[in-house]
């Protein structure tokens, strides 16, 4: 595993040290006996959500396996087309409803480029600190999910928790809610930081290396969790590009693309950070890629922090009530924690969009669950949805 073409000090595939947890040799179908039919979902617990997995089974063997949508379909975009705009900022938080900052700033994003809104300099730096740490909240309950999945009940996912709540009080605390922000605003922010604010949030986001740390050296070298996960549910890069995958599913198969560094929205192009890219596109590569993004973030955030500016959280310019922008139409994207986040606007100069349509990552990077499950039982397939990382608010939408 690489980062930008540097090697990590970590040692990160051990698995043939321990021929004892190594996995026997598939076993092919051999076609002579009948195929079960399995239901997974739309409530089985490791589903995340109200999604529906139809898999066919030869034994314990994946023969099939289609992904059955719909069980929360909300019809955010059809309402977003009979409401103002500054009026679906809010439902954009139900989306993927654990990043919700960042959905903000996604439709924030196609919004500010379709009406030609310029955002304050200070405004900038709270949206990527805002954004960074929905990014390691995001990242840090992934990986407490995923071992969960696999069996681990309690430590791992207790561990993501607490360390979710410190950064769950510091979104109350700027915002007054914990999930649903509500955060954004076209021009910037809706409110500026309130006093200490900042202060708790470099304690935060110093003591963040030492919980990654404790949480590497449970996890990481386990040798239950590299034997489940190491080249379990490979995705190859050239699969991974034609589908369209985006985000650290992607970067785990090898694919340098981060919109920060291609796009550099925002202010990203003033940060330094590296992009971690796996070697092999497997389960563990994906975990790896997480942790070592959170890594990069704690980097992104110590600079955020440092240089925060004085100024307006707001373009005292634009009105965001009876907004009506010219007519036109716009797509505005960002790095999301899950991928490539995108959100395609069409005035026709009324206070309402004409067209509102979501590129969700969740949906997209699904699209190849069956292609990293075929071949494999029913334990791998729950560790491989698992690693996909999906929140059935935006796949549904």
């Amino acid at each position: 595993m690489s980062v930008s073409g540097f090697v990590t000090e970590k040692p990160v595939r051990t698995q043939e040290k321990l021929p004892g947890w190594n996995r026997p040799p598939l076993i092919e179908p051999d076609g002579e006996g009948e195929l079960l039919e399995l239901a997974m979902g739309p409530h089985h617990p490791s589903t995340h959500g109200v999604f529906r997995m139809d898999v066919a089974l030869d034994g314990e063997t994946v023969v099939k396996l289609k992904p059955i949508f719909g069980y929360l379909h909300r019809n955010h975009e059809k309402i977003a087309e009979n409401e103002t705009y500054l009026g679906s900022m809010p439902y954009t938080d139900r989306l993927d409803y654990f990043c919700s900052i960042t959905n903000n700033w996604a439709y924030a994003l196609a919004v500010e480029k379709l009406a030609g809104i310029v955002v304050p300099e200070r405004a900038e730096y709270l949206r990527v600190i805002t954004g960074e740490l929905t990014r390691l909240q995001n990242h840090t309950c992934l990986a407490g999910f995923l071992l969960q999945d696999m069996g681990a009940s309690g430590t791992p996912l207790m561990y993501a928790f607490r360390e979710r709540e410190k950064i769950l009080d510091l979104f109350e605390a700027l915002t007054g809610a914990r999930m649903m922000c509500n955060y954004m605003r076209f021009g910037g922010c809706r409110v500026d930081l309130p006093a200490g604010w900042l202060e708790q949030a470099k304690a935060v986001v110093a003591a963040y290396p030492r919980f990654l740390d404790e949480f590497e050296s449970l996890l990481t070298g386990s040798e239950i969790l590299m034997a489940r996960t190491q080249g379990v549910g490979v995705l190859s890069r050239e699969l991974a590009i034609n589908a369209g995958i985006t985000g650290p599913l992607l970067r785990a198969s090898g694919v340098n693309y981060d919109l920060r560094k291609v796009d550099k929205y925002g202010i990203y192009d003033r940060f330094q950070f590296r992009i971690p890219l796996g070697d092999h596109g497997d389960v563990y590569d994906r975990y790896m890629i997480r942790v070592l993004e959170m890594r990069e973030s704690v980097k992104i955030l110590e600079q955020a922090m440092r240089d925060l500016p004085e100024g307006h959280f707001q373009d005292p310019k634009t009105k965001v009530r009876n907004f009506r922008p010219k007519p036109g139409e716009a797509y505005g994207r960002i790095e999301a924690p899950k991928g490539e986040l995108g959100f395609y606007l069409v005035s026709d100069g009324s206070p309402k969009p004409y067209r509102f349509r979501v590129r969700p990552p969740s949906l997209i990077n699904l699209t190849i669950l069956e292609d990293m499950c075929l071949g494999r039982n029913v334990a791998d397939v729950v560790i491989i949805l698992g690693s996909v990382d999906i929140v059935m608010g935006e796949v549904d939408r």
